[in-house]
C-alpha cells in the first residue's frame, strides 16, 4: 500500500507541474543505454560483498516545464543490477552448498526525474548544456539467478540523482548514483538480515526531436 501511494503521489505531483506549466511544456523522446556499478547493501556484515557490472536499455521521454530549464523525464528501462555474495563465508550457507553467488536482479525500471539544465549561456547552450537531476525510481522485478537462500521483492524503490552535459541538443551522459530505500532481497534462514541495492551508472541518450 505505501509504495503504491508513492507512486500515486508522483504522478499527481508530476500532473500539477505539467498543469500549471502547460503553455511552456514541450517533449521529445529518445533511446538511453548504460552501465552500471552495483552492489547488494545489508543491514547486517555476515560476509563479503562484491561489486557487478550490469546494463540498462530503453526508452526515454523529456518534458521541459519553462524557459527557465526546468524539466522533467520518464523513463522504460530494461536494467541488470546486482553483486556476488560470499555467502560460503557462513557455515549456515557453506554447509547447504553454496559459496561465492552470483546474484543478478533484471528490473523493469521507471525513473523520474526532475531536472535543472542551465541554458543562460547566449546561445552556446545549443553546443553544451550542463545539468543536474533527481528523483524516485521504481524497479519490478522480471528475474533472477535463483538462489535458493534468498527471498526476493517483487517492487524496489530507490531515490536517483546525477549529473550530465547535453550536447549538440540532441546527446546526453550523464552519472547517477542509484540509493535503495526499500529492500531488494532478504536471506531467508535469517529472517531480518535484506539488502538494498547500491548502484552508480553512466547513461548516453540520444533525443530524436529537440527544442
Amino acid at each position: 500500500m505505501m509504495k503504491k501511494s508513492v507512486i500515486s503521489s508522483v504522478i499527481i505531483i508530476l500532473l500539477l507541474i505539467i498543469g500549471t506549466n502547460k503553455s511552456y511544456s514541450e517533449g521529445r523522446w529518445g533511446v538511453v543505454g548504460g552501465v552500471d556499478f552495483s552492489t547488494l547493501k545489508f543491514n547486517q556484515k555476515l560476509f563479503n560483498v562484491d561489486y557487478s557490472v550490469g546494463y540498462t536499455l530503453g526508452a526515454v521521454g523529456d518534458l521541459n516545464l519553462g524557459p527557465n530549464g526546468f524539466g522533467v523525464d520518464l523513463s522504460l528501462l530494461y536494467t541488470q543490477r546486482g553483486a556476488t555474495l560470499h555467502l560460503g563465508e557462513r557455515p549456515i550457507w557453506e554447509l547447504d552448498g553454496y559459496g561465492k553467488e552470483r546474484s543478478y536482479l533484471h528490473y523493469i525500471e521507471v525513473p523520474v526525474h526532475l531536472r535543472y539544465m542551465y541554458i543562460k549561456m547566449n546561445g552556446f547552450e545549443n553546443t553544451l548544456a550542463p545539468f543536474v537531476f533527481a528523483g524516485p525510481s521504481f524497479s519490478i522485478l522480471a528475474a533472477n539467478s535463483r538462489i535458493n537462500a534468498l527471498e526476493y521483492a517483487r517492487v524496489a524503490v530507490s531515490l536517483q540523482f546525477g549529473i550530465g552535459v547535453q550536447l549538440k541538443n540532441h546527446y546526453q551522459i550523464a552519472g547517477m548514483y542509484d540509493l535503495g530505500i526499500t529492500y531488494a532481497e532478504k536471506t531467508k534462514a535469517l529472517l531480518d538480515v535484506a539488502a538494498r541495492n547500491r548502484c552508480w551508472k553512466v547513461t548516453f541518450t540520444y533525443y530524436f526531436n529537440y527544442r
